[in-house]
């Protein structure tokens, strides 16, 4: 009996997924083990294996489709075997794409609605030129320039058709002359664009977490001068250490002295995690991902640094395993190089915390009774109210603070 390969789950909240690419064929032969199809999830793009052998009877979930979690994909069964018809109907939930809509005949658009021209307005003919140049009294031309009027559009009532003042002071009497309305043929249609299984699952979960979530946000300046001397340091040792680098060690070593936030709400209960894993929020082409760095705490600068760069690109590649990227004690999300100062940022569930950073930037700071000059930076968070209280949030971001500050305790 043909055995049918399913949907396979691959990520906590993968509900569906789109067959981007069948990488065998019907009545290829199968081993156990061999990848037979590329799926794109909510979070990456993944192989499916089939766990059988045989021969691949019949592909029922074509490249292109969705299919929901658990629906069969495919039958793999003996050569010559005959799938059930039934068993290789259409799988529920299957949400074929959006198609790409052809350029309709101009013939084929609908009937413009009629408009009433506007009359006609008289207009001289522009003043004849001399050799590719306007004939314009010196005033006249003056008198243009210093209120805007555009002499090639007048009609010049002097000898030989030459601009004089009053030609320039009836157009201004006039009003502004129209502006011509430039055609440039059929306006192009709007297009229908298909909705990727990230961007499904980004908007799916914002519209529940946004309202379902109690956030609360403290903000706080960050005195980052030493932070950056720590990284100029770094690069003379032929180190490559962030500013993101180290505020992710940061964030995690304050979890850690703070466990209250990396605790969870799960329905009747708070869930209390001891391992410290950061979230990094990555932004890619269709959307936004966070490959989490497992016990940020314990890694130094130089290892959370190599890390981080390697799971940004496998995220941009589309590469992560669902390992990567679920979990997380906090989430670091950095909008600082796209030049913005402060923003807030959505709770990514089931965190209860995310912190919103913004740029470095020189700004003017008393210190001592004096004004001076330092490097700040604003770092805004956001809390899950039933977990972590204003209170715990304000200490955690104190904490925080004191190690930029100071982040030579980084090191220790």
């Amino acid at each position: 009996m043909a055995t049918p390969v399913l949907l396979p789950a691959l990520s906590p909240t993968m509900a569906e997924g789109k067959i981007t690419k069948w990488l065998k064929k019907e009545g290829d032969k199968i081993s156990s083990g061999t990848a037979i199809a590329e799926l794109e999830t909510d979070k990456s793009n993944l192989e499916i294996e089939a766990y059988d052998d045989g021969v691949l009877l019949k592909i029922v979930v074509p490249a292109g489709t969705s299919a929901a979690v658990g629906a069969p994909i495919a039958f793999i069964g003996k050569a010559g075997e005959v799938v059930d018809a039934a068993a290789a109907a259409a799988p529920a939930k299957v949400a074929a794409p959006a198609a790409k809509p052809a350029a309709a005949p101009v013939a084929a658009a609908p009937a413009p609605v009629a408009v009433a021209a506007p009359a006609p307005v008289a207009m001289s003919a522009p003043a004849p030129a001399a050799n590719g140049r306007l004939r314009a009294s010196p005033l006249a031309k003056r008198i243009a320039q210093d209120q805007g009027v555009d002499l090639a559009s007048l009609a010049g009532s002097g000898p030989m058709g030459r601009i004089v003042k009053r030609d320039v002071e009836e157009a201004l009497a006039k009003g502004p002359a129209p502006r011509a309305v430039r055609s440039s043929g059929p306006r192009a249609a709007s297009e229908a664009l298909p909705i990727t299984q990230m961007r499904k699952v980004i908007a799916q979960r914002l519209t529940e977490v946004k309202p379902g979530v109690p956030h609360f946000y403290l903000t706080i300046e960050v005195e980052m001068d030493e932070a950056l001397k720590l990284r100029e340091e770094a690069k003379a040792l032929e180190t490559k250490v962030s500013v993101n680098d180290v505020l992710v060690k940061a964030a995690a070593i304050a979890v850690a002295r703070f466990p209250r936030i990396n605790q969870t709400w799960q329905g009747d209960k708070l869930v209390q995690a001891h391992a410290v894993d950061v979230g990094v929020a990555v932004a890619i082409e269709d959307g936004l991902i966070t490959p989490v760095v497992k016990d940020a705490d314990q890694k130094g600068l130089a290892e959370l640094s190599a890390e981080i760069r390697v799971l940004a690109d496998k995220a941009k590649k589309r590469a992560l395993k669902p390992e990567e990227y679920t979990g997380g004690s906090i989430t670091v999300s950095n909008l600082g190089m796209y030049g913005i100062d402060s923003f807030i940022a959505i709770i990514n569930p089931p965190q209860s915390a995310i912190l919103a950073v913004g740029a470095v930037t020189p700004k003017p700071v008393v210190r001592d009774g004096q004004m001076v000059i330092r490097q700040m930076m604003s770092i805004t968070l956001s809390g899950d109210h039933r977990v972590i209280d204003g209170a715990v949030g304000a200490q955690y971001l104190k904490e925080l603070k004191s190690l930029l500050e100071h982040p030579l305790r980084l090191l220790f």
